[in-house]
């Protein structure tokens, strides 16, 4: 799956976010590095909800927080509304990032215990000194209502004191009070009891629709992410496999990763048992040394010698589906057929 290649960019005049061959690399001992993020292209047009999935370690957290320069990529391009974030530092970097927020996978070691949520969320307001004291006073009570909490209640308390789906909103609220254009959702919903999930994503929708946002989702759980996003990218020890819309996704995978990950979904059905259904064998490699070609040839029982050879490039298979393999499924191909435990290289 590990691919690279831009066919599945849009025209870059549209998008508000664009990132261009972004590469991080992280120093493991004197000699050794750790391949976390290899050539990955994506890009977000406004208003869009882009998902980024795949198994933990994938490097698609580290994707989320390379694009808010924490910290920035070893190589690559970040723009963002015209203007390359990888060649900001400094005040005008912080300037950029009031455009550009971020939502946390732990609602509650992401909030500064020692300070009341009034404060919390009203920090950045108070940076940039935007408004009277007055005015930033009642925009967090605004905010507050908007994400579903007493202000009278809320403001004077701790994050302590709240659950961690109450954190979560203070969270969001956090980030939307500076009327960012883009918000990274790193995993936001993965700490949270199902039926909290589904409050705060429905939340997210809202005040997408309200504050005219454009968002990152990143997650592991595919269910979550077809209902939430616009687009979905399909991430590997590093490199993106597939991109396109949730529903022709879904519906014919064309890379052999992206159909196991769609057969671990759980079933609805007490008559299907979990250990009939296909897995996906072998052990991910280390991002120490990842393997030559596709990074997921040592999975794929598709894998042959060109694919240990040569690193597949994005190429349109369907109409808005984009795939980096040199053994797409084909279209009309059942995915039952295809095996994916074992592997031939």
């Amino acid at each position: 799956m590990a691919g690279t290649g831009t066919a599945h960019l849009r025209d870059a005049s549209e998008a508000l976010l664009r990132v261009e061959d972004l590469v991080v690399e992280f120093r493991s001992g004197r000699k050794q590095k750790v391949h976390a993020v290899t050539e990955v292209n994506l890009d977000v047009l406004p208003g869009e909800t882009l998902g980024l999935v795949g198994e933990s370690g994938c490097g698609k957290s580290t994707t989320g927080k390379a694009i808010m320069q924490l910290p920035p990529p070893t190589s690559g391009r970040v723009v963002f509304d015209g203007t390359d974030l990888t060649q900001l530092s400094g005040n005008d970097l912080r300037q950029v990032r009031t455009q550009v927020q971020m939502i946390f996978q732990d609602p509650i070691s992401s909030l500064n215990p020692r300070r009341k949520v009034e404060e919390i969320i009203a920090e950045g307001l108070d940076i940039w000194k935007v408004g009277t004291k007055e005015e930033r006073a009642a925009k967090v009570d605004e905010m507050l209502l908007t994400v579903g909490m007493d202000p009278e209640v809320a403001k004077g308390r701790r994050p302590f004191q709240f659950s961690g789906g109450q954190c979560q909103r203070i969270s969001i609220a956090r980030a939307v009070i500076t009327e960012p254009k883009l918000i990274v959702c790193d995993e936001p919903v993965s700490a949270l009891d199902v039926s909290v999930q589904a409050q705060i994503l429905n939340l997210l929708e809202d005040m997408k629709a309200q504050y005219g946002l454009t968002m990152i989702f990143i997650a592991h759980d595919l269910a979550v992410v077809k209902n939430i996003s616009d687009r979905v990218a399909v991430m590997y020890l590093g490199r993106l496999c597939e991109v396109g819309d949730p529903d022709v996704l879904y519906a014919q995978p064309a890379h052999p990763y992206t159909a196991a990950l769609l057969s671990a979904i759980p079933v609805p059905d007490p008559t299907v048992r979990p250990d009939t259904r296909q897995t996906l064998g072998g052990e991910i490699p280390s991002p120490l040394a990842p393997p030559s070609g596709c990074r997921f040839r040592t999975r794929c029982p598709r894998a042959d010698q060109v694919c240990k050879d040569q690193v597949p490039e994005m190429t349109e298979v369907a109409p808005h589906q984009y795939v980096a393999c040199h053994h797409p499924i084909a279209p009309g191909e059942s995915v039952a057929s295809v095996e994916l435990a074992g592997a031939r290289a």
